[in-house]
């Protein structure tokens, strides 16, 4: 059961990371930190077996990770 918890979390986390990707008025670093905070906070979760840290520290190195990236235009 405690499995399902942590999957649901974690779901629903990236879910509402990525979809937030999809806004049009968002700058590339905009999305970038949204899909890296994702990301983190999925491989966070999942690292940690599914712990509410693991999943929202995961989230914000992403977040800050994929905030740094530099991208060309």
């Amino acid at each position: 059961m405690k499995l399902i918890k942590n999957l649901v979390v974690t779901a629903t986390l990236a879910t509402a990371a990525f979809g937030m990707v999809g806004c049009s008025n968002m700058s590339k670093q905009d999305r970038n930190t949204a899909v890296g905070a994702g990301a983190g906070a999925v491989i966070g979760g999942v690292l940690t077996g599914g712990s509410a840290v693991g999943t929202v520290g995961g989230a914000a190195v992403g977040g800050v990770v994929g905030n740094q990236v530099k991208t060309t235009n």
